[in-house]
Parts: C-alpha cells; structure tokens; sequence
C-alpha cells in the first residue's frame, strides 16, 4: 500500500487491499466545527468581559486539544495565565451545551465510512477533542455508530501528536502498524501516524495552523475523501 499512496497517482481504494483498520481524525477531518468551537469561545470571553475572537483564528488554533486552544486565546487577547483553568472549564461547558449547530460533515466522509463497513474494516476516531464532546458531536451527525472505536484527548495518558492513541488503537483491533491507516487534516496526525509507523493520508480541506499539511510529509495528500472512490 505504501508504494501505491506514496506516486501520489492512480489511487483507488484497491490499493487498502491489506488494510484491516482506518483511524480518522474529527475536526477539519471528518468535521467543518470550527464555527461551533468559536461560538463557545467566545460565549467563554463574553462572560469575562473580553472581545470575541474570529473563525478564522479558531481555525488556526484548533487540533491540539482544548487547552491549547485557550491558551492561544489568552495570548491573542491578553488574558493572564491565572485565568486559564477558568475560561477553559467555561469554554467546555458552552461547547457542551452546544456542540452541534452550525458543524456539518465533509463531502466523501459518509461514502468513505460506508465503503470501509462493506469491506468489514475496523474504524476508529482518534481526536484531541475532549471525549464527552466526541460523543455528543457524533452523535448529532449520525456519526456514533460508524466507530466501534473512539479515543478523545483526554481518553489516555497522551494524545497527537504522540503515537499512544494510534498504538491504543491497534493493539485494540489486533493489527499491525503495516494494516492500518492513519487520516487527518493537521501536523499532529501525520506526526503521530509517523511515530506509530503508520502509513497516512491528509485531507487540504481541514485545520493545519496555517501551513499546508503536505509540508508535513504525509503519504498521500487528498482535496477529499471522494478521490479514494
């Protein structure tokens, strides 16, 4: 499979022949939610009096868990790091409370999952996003039951870019890292796929921090899931 994914050419998914389990990403891979992840960022501001931050920053700084997040929200609006833990468990609530208004799928994602069912793949999603939220997010979208896997950031001990969720995961289904594949949208998944010494797939659609995810080494680079079809 790494030959044929690496031309970058002629892919088709008869080259997932010898794979036995696909590991998705959530957001910016199989899901646009950063205009939910801001609505709740910046109901988290209001409540302390600060200006709300804009989509286009959320997009840059989600993917690396909700902590993180925050913490680029403080830096961006000068909010001490004294305050962190609050704002964090705010922003966590308001996401909670409303995970799923404006967060739609990706066009490719729903036939990809139905093409892996038919071929009795395992399917897993491994995100940063916290566990509760994963659920409840997926479940909105008719999502839940695509996955008889699901590991959120805060489901281990690490989470992506560390290989622990995707080692987590085959040892789960009993695979080999040579019969799995990894995809994603950003820096952590093709990080954590490479530690993992998993082959991987990006998607140009979703989340990168602002650079372009084929600087990332991926193993095939996709507009959308739709080209595998």
């Amino acid at each position: 499979m790494s030959q044929a994914i690496s031309a970058n050419k002629g892919v088709s998914l008869a080259h997932f022949e010898h794979i036995q389990a696909v590991f998705f990403d959530l957001d910016g891979t199989l899901v646009d939610s950063a205009a939910d992840i801001m609505r709740a960022v910046n109901f988290a501001l209001y409540d302390i009096g600060v200006d709300p931050v804009t989509n286009a920053q959320v997009r840059l700084w989600v993917g690396r868990g909700a902590s993180r997040l925050i913490q680029c929200v403080r830096e961006c609006r000068g909010i001490a790091q004294e305050r962190h833990d609050e704002l964090l468990t705010s922003f966590l609530k308001h996401y909670q409370d409303e995970v799923c208004v404006d967060s739609t799928v990706y066009a490719g994602v729903r036939e990809f999952l139905d093409w892996c069912h038919k071929n009795k793949l395992h399917v897993a999603c491994i995100t940063n996003k916290p566990y509760a939220s994963t659920l409840k997010l997926l479940k909105a979208l008719n999502l839940l039951g695509d996955f008889s896997l699901i590991l959120g950031g805060d489901s281990l001990e690490h989470r992506k870019p560390h290989p622990a969720p995707i080692l987590h995961a085959l040892a789960h289904f009993g695979v080999q890292a040579n019969q799995a594949v990894m995809i994603g949208d950003s820096r952590n998944d093709i990080e954590a796929a490479h530690a993992a010494s998993v082959p991987c797939i990006a998607v140009r659609y979703g989340y990168n921090h602002g650079e372009p995810i084929a600087y990332c080494e991926p193993d095939l680079v996709l507009d959308s899931l739709v080209e595998l079809l």
